[in-house]
């Protein structure tokens, strides 16, 4: 029998907030220079039919045009531009600006922040979705792609993943449309795993491994003759089975501009692995500047940069291209590795070999301390996270499309929930004495 869909979540807007939709509305066509390909105004190109994706209900009579998530994600801070010394000119004037957050939500969550880390504290995810998500990719993971043995179970679990989207994907209509990021999250991770990092990883080799399971995403377009070989090695290894069948379930939800722009981004993610591996190989610190643009290449991007298709609508490709809105998801992308770097520090440590990461790499080309080094890495996500807030107000305010609005709430939600995991799991992560 099928599981019956959980109703959203519900959302509420500050009288502000509510103002401020119906001026993006009315400003948007005036505001955003970008047309279609006949030369009118821009258009949202409609979705095609999705079977594998419940259509949401539709909103209340009094529902704000503009779709907000619930307050208290850290999303309204995108709309007010960021706070501080010098930065008056980027806030949107027709916004009140709330005070900052005195203290945590009521609902928090175990685990410690990084000691000066720039972040928004996030409510705790929705339990009911959380435990929803989390049966369905673990049965996903078990039935569909095999992707783990029976002694990796304990760690399966320990990586939270139901909690982790549901965190990241605060407006998503329905509990299909975050399997949708879930099962490739999980995907991403096996790849990392398992060609990568400690289930077997290894460098060499490593550019064959990924060109394949690449083609899991992007298919090859063969001979006839050829053809069913190529069908064949999709279901040769775990990573291949989840690649595949991820993206299956992806593009049934997606526009093929959307499965395109996925594509292009696992490329990137794949190319920033093999840099990696290099330096393996050739046991090769690489200078700060180096690691920092691997790290823009090995990181999250995939997955903020579908979350207009998780949210059940499309950022058009030709607003998603532009310069602005590349450097503001670039942004979020290595702010949010670099949480990742500062939270696996101590797990990375412990494990056999070096593993590269911004606070090994600061001490061992800077010459600074342990703990120095750690703390200037602080810096750097802090400066990173200060110009994507920066530079998204400015893109709103240059731009207020309700789509480009609304996406860029979105990849700001995927940023705060991305951090609030990793201060949350401590089963995988804790963090390094230095205080």
């Amino acid at each position: 029998m099928p599981t019956p869909e959980l109703p959203p979540p519900q959302s509420s807007l500050p009288e502000a907030a509510s103002r401020f939709g119906a001026y993006v509305l009315a400003a948007a066509a005036r505001a955003c220079d970008v047309k279609d390909a006949t030369g009118g105004p821009p258009s949202t190109p409609s979705l095609p039919a999705a079977p594998a994706i419940s259509a949401p209900a539709p909103p209340p009579p009094d529902t704000p045009a503009v779709d907000v998530p619930p307050p208290g994600t850290g999303l309204e801070r995108i709309l007010r531009g960021p706070s501080g010394l010098g930065t008056a000119g980027l806030r949107l004037s027709l916004r009140e600006e709330p005070p900052p957050p005195s203290a945590p939500p009521a609902h928090t969550t175990e685990g410690t922040p990084v000691p000066g880390l720039y972040h928004h504290p996030v409510p705790e995810p929705d339990p009911v979705r959380v435990e929803e998500v989390s049966r369905r990719i673990k049965s996903w993971a078990l039935d569909e792609v095999s992707l783990y043995p029976e002694d990796w179970e304990e760690q399966f679990d320990g990586f939270s993943v139901g909690r982790y989207m549901v965190g990241c994907h605060p407006d998503a209509p329905t509990i299909d449309h975050l399997m949708v990021a879930t099962r490739l999250m999980v995907a991403e991770n096996a790849v990392d795993d398992c060609y990568c990092e400690d289930h077997g990883g290894s460098p060499i080799g490593l550019g064959e491994r990924l060109l394949l399971a690449h083609t899991a995403l992007d298919p090859l377009h063969t001979t006839e003759e050829y053809q069913p070989q190529w069908a064949e090695s999709l279901h040769a290894d775990a990573p291949r089975r989840a690649y595949r069948s991820a993206m299956e379930y992806f593009v049934r939800a997606a526009s093929p501009s959307q499965a395109d722009r996925l594509r292009h981004d696992m490329a990137r993610l794949h190319m920033g692995y093999l840099a990696e591996a290099a330096w393996a190989q050739l046991d090769h610190v690489p200078e700060v500047w180096e690691y920092l643009a691997m790290r823009q290449f090995n990181n999250f991007r995939p997955c903020p940069t579908i979350t207009d298709t998780v949210g059940g609508y499309e950022l058009p490709a030709d607003l998603h291209a532009q310069p602005g809105m590349q450097r503001v998801i670039a942004l979020a992308g290595n702010a949010t590795t670099i949480v990742n770097d500062l939270y696996s520090y101590t797990k990375e440590l412990a494990a056999p070999g070096r593993h590269l990461n911004l606070p090994v790499v600061i001490a061992e080309r800077e010459g600074l301390s342990d703990r120095d080094a750690y703390l200037k890495s602080v810096e750097v996500h802090n400066d990173l996270m200060h110009d994507f807030e920066a530079e998204a107000a400015a893109l709103t305010a240059a731009c207020p499309s309700p789509n480009v609005q609304r996406f860029l709430r979105g990849v700001a939600a995927w940023v705060d929930g991305n951090h609030n995991w990793h201060q949350s799991n401590t089963y995988r992560y804790s963090l390094p004495d230095f205080w």
